[in-house]
């Protein structure tokens, strides 16, 4: 199951999600998403369980918790939306 979780704060890595989630079970990724031009963190994540019941759990435990001063969000991803082609002019 795929997990959506924002508002991180900016010095948050990858393996510290690794670390939170892998108590509820086995994370199999977890990847921040970053500008491109600055590779700065944009303040979310997506993660990757392999059980459905165990990201339940880590949903329930996880979501508001506070992780480096902030409240964390943890929900369900949802399928990105097709979003219409950009006019060139």
């Amino acid at each position: 199951m795929n997990m959506y979780v924002s508002n991180l704060g900016f010095q948050v890595q990858e393996n510290d999600l690794l670390k939170l989630f892998s108590a509820y079970g086995e994370v199999t990724s977890a990847k921040i998403i970053t500008d491109r031009e600055t590779g700065r963190s944009r303040g979310f994540a997506f993660v990757e369980m392999s059980s459905g019941p165990d990201a339940d759990r880590a949903m329930v435990e996880l979501n508001n918790r506070e992780v480096d001063g902030r409240a964390i969000s943890v929900a369900v991803a949802r399928e990105r939306e097709p979003r219409a082609p950009r006019s060139r002019w």
